[in-house]
């Protein structure tokens, strides 16, 4: 067994304040310099957050890079808290030899759940005493998953797939690595099972982005069902038997009833809307009750301490408005009347609710217009949404005391990765607990990111910032490189992002707006460009590199260059195609032909919806919109970043732009990075990551300025 930090020992091991200290020391003396591609071996990121429930402690997850290893390790940690101030040092909880995340704890806060993967032990849930005398991590017999424990914290119950051997001993059972290889309604034949090792596909659920190996067919998938076991430990009782699985589990206040979130219709691959519903089950069994009927998806059921109101998310369909409901409910969760929407005039997307201690309140996470904060709506819905937190910065993994004195969550801004912060219930004296980053970026100059505005034609303002290169000299001339988000129906905002600091430290401006498709602005904002993707949102781009180029007459309107990935590499093809704006193109996990990306893609519906339907109905649209139905106007030297295991925007696409412009001698290089995916950007193999960051700058420095001046002018300069 893999040991925790004892508590005794707590206060022998502030790491990050001796290692802050030796290292702030050492840097002292060194000359300040910009963010570089290798610094992401530095980085340290506060991940999640669970507050105990007395308010006296925090246990959060500590992600750090081992660039020998090429990996990522992860370590609980603790807080200490006093009224609401850190009470010394954090420290790791977790052993340092082994990876751990998910920190949950216990309703009397006197056990730490985590999820671990340890040697051949293949039950991944573990538990630690914290407080007293520590001891060894260890297994509650029975459970062998994410535990939700009932409010009197006397059971336990889990979502996992049922043991085909009717043994309950916390393992995994070995299956055929090969089974659901071979479809089960497949009509064709073979000669030699044995000598086969293809696949045989009739679903279109094959492949998922995220894994890189194919998938099993759905119906040889074992699915999870609710499981309970006492608290103690014991032989869990199986209680749903249902096709689809559970999720979002959470118990009344009398612990006699589980309700959850599932899906009848997960197997449905024709699907095109949202259909979760929320069901309800007796502890100690029954036939699951159904709660909801409506169309569309209720999900995350959270219930008042007092037992009296259920809260819950609601979508009616693809592409609804998201909002928070609450209907009363009697004690076995049958709802009492009609649920009320609490933030129908709130044009925002809410996310997973939870209870004021009084339940007077709900509360929730949200993107707000770039940044990302706790808000608060009252359960009357006689009062607006407000928000609890407030200023320029991405506040995630909010988590309450069982009082509602307190609460922890992690703040990231445009100068630094995420830390833990405490606050007060109400959103004041809040503090600082982590320095986890500060002795590295101490020896680095970052330029603060600068909020610029401008409005398109229909007179819908468009936000953004600019983030100024390092050593800036007014009078100096300089290039630019327009960055682009993924999505399209996210945001950038104020929040960490390497890559604009490493071109900063290169000597470009750096520009990254919000055009309309961006969530954080509202329902109609986010879905103005549906069926106008690239045809809309250009003006918003272009206006913006003009209001860069007002801002700043410094920037050469020669040397700007443009970048993004998934929606962002598509809008980068376009641009490239399009426009005669740019001197310089990097592309990322890029579309290239939605007629093809439809056919190879994990994510059919995305166009289905976008576009008002599949190719075959929408044939002039899905080609009007393909950037290589122009790729002959294409002239300005490109880099194609791509991953041989992107399902989402599969190579494919990357191939045919980069073949394209390399038979019509277009400057053109491309990456191919294996064993990576759609994700590489985040959560890639950090050499990978490393290397996709220096080549990304080290294009842009050699054609925006060791090339420049070599390079016929394509770009009109401004006024």
């Amino acid at each position: 067994m893999e040991m925790c930090v004892l508590q005794r020992d707590f206060r022998m091991r502030p790491v990050q304040a001796v290692l802050a200290v030796v290292l702030v020391a050492s840097s002292a003396t060194a000359q300040p310099r910009g963010l570089v591609p290798a610094d992401f071996y530095k980085e340290v990121t506060v991940e999640e957050v669970a507050m105990r429930p007395q308010g006296d402690m925090v246990a959060f997850t500590v992600m750090t890079i081992v660039e020998k290893e090429n990996t990522r390790h992860r370590e609980i940690w603790l807080q200490p808290l006093q009224n609401g101030k850190a009470l010394g040092a954090a420290f790791p909880f977790t052993s340092p030899t082994e990876n751990s995340a998910q920190p949950r704890w216990s309703p009397d806060g006197a056990l730490l759940a985590f999820t671990s993967r340890r040697d051949k032990d293949e039950n991944t849930t573990w538990f630690a005493r914290v407080g007293g005398t520590g001891g060894e991590a260890f297994h509650v017999d029975g459970v062998s998953a994410e535990p939700v424990w009932s409010p009197d914290g006397k059971w336990i119950a889990y979502v996992k797939a049922p043991m085909r051997d009717g043994d309950h001993d916390g393992t995994a059972d070995k299956k055929d690595e090969h089974e659901g290889w071979v479809a089960p309604d497949a009509l064709t034949k073979t000669l030699d099972a044995k000598r086969f090792d293809g696949r045989v596909i009739t679903s279109t659920r094959y492949k998922s982005n995220g894994t890189l190996t194919w998938l099993p067919h759905y119906s040889t998938k074992d699915v999870a069902q609710v499981f309970v076991v006492p608290a103690a430990g014991g032989t869990p009782v199986q209680l749903t038997r249902l096709t689809f699985a559970p999720s979002q589990l959470t118990w009344t206040p009398d612990s006699a009833t589980i309700l959850f979130s599932a899906d009848p219709s997960q197997d449905d691959e024709y699907k095109q809307d949202p259909t979760s519903d929320l069901y309800a089950i007796g502890r100690t069994g029954g036939e699951p009750r159904l709660l909801t009927a409506a169309a569309g998806s209720e999900r995350a059921p959270v219930v008042s301490r007092q037992g009296t109101r259920l809260a819950f998310q609601s979508v009616p369909g693809r592409g609804a408005e998201t909002d928070i409901l609450v209907v009363d409910i009697a004690s076995d969760g049958t709802f009492r009347g009609q649920p009320r929407n609490l933030t129908a005039d709130w044009n925002r997307v809410p996310g997973v609710p939870r209870w004021s201690p009084d339940g007077r309140a709900i509360r929730f996470d949200a993107e707000f217009s770039g940044n990302a904060h706790v808000f608060e709506v009252p359960v009357t819905g006689k009062a607006t949404v407000r928000a609890v937190t407030m200023g320029d910065r991405t506040i995630k993994a909010a988590s309450d005391s069982r009082d509602g004195a307190w609460m922890a969550y992690t703040v990231d801004t445009p100068l630094s990765p995420p830390e833990l912060f405490v606050a007060a219930g109400v959103g004041s004296s809040e503090e600082q607990l982590t320095h986890l980053n500060a002795a590295w970026l101490a020896g680095v100059t970052l330029q603060p990111a600068e909020r610029l505005t401008w409005k398109v034609g229909n007179g819908t303002e468009i936000e953004g910032w600019l983030v100024k290169p390092i050593g800036y000299v007014p009078g100096r001339s300089y290039p630019m490189v327009l960055k682009i988000h993924g999505g399209p129906h996210t945001q950038y905002g104020n929040t960490w992002f390497r890559t604009f600091h490493v071109l900063s430290a290169s000597g470009f401006f750096v520009l990254y707006p919000n055009p309309r498709g961006s969530s954080g602005y509202g329902h109609a904002f986010t879905y103005a460009t549906k069926a106008k993707w690239g045809e809309l949102d250009t003006e918003d781009y272009l206006k913006g590199v003009d209001a860069a180029l007002a801002r700043y007459r410094d920037i050469d309107p020669k040397r700007v260059g443009v970048s993004g990935g998934s929606y962002g590499g598509y809008m980068t093809n376009w641009l490239s195609a399009t426009t005669t704006r740019f001197a310089a193109a990097v592309t990322s996990r890029s579309i290239t032909n939605w007629e093809s990306w439809y056919g190879a893609s994990d994510a059919q519906p995305l166009t289905e919806f976008e576009f008002n339907g599949p190719p075959w109905e929408q044939r002039e649209l899905y080609r009007r919109l393909s950037p290589i139905s122009y790729v002959e106007k294409v002239t300005i030297p490109t880099l194609i970043i791509h991953s041989e295991n992107d399902y989402r925007t599969p190579i494919a696409d990357g191939e045919q732009w980069f073949m394209a412009l390399k038979k019509r001698k277009v400057p053109v290089e491309m990456v191919r990075y294996p064993r990576s995916t759609h994700d590489l950007s985040r959560t890639g193999e950090p050499w990978l990551l490393v290397d996709r960051l220096e080549r990304i700058r080290s294009w842009f420095d050699h054609w925006l300025n060791t090339q420049a001046s070599a390079r016929p002018a394509t770009t009109p300069s401004l006024p």
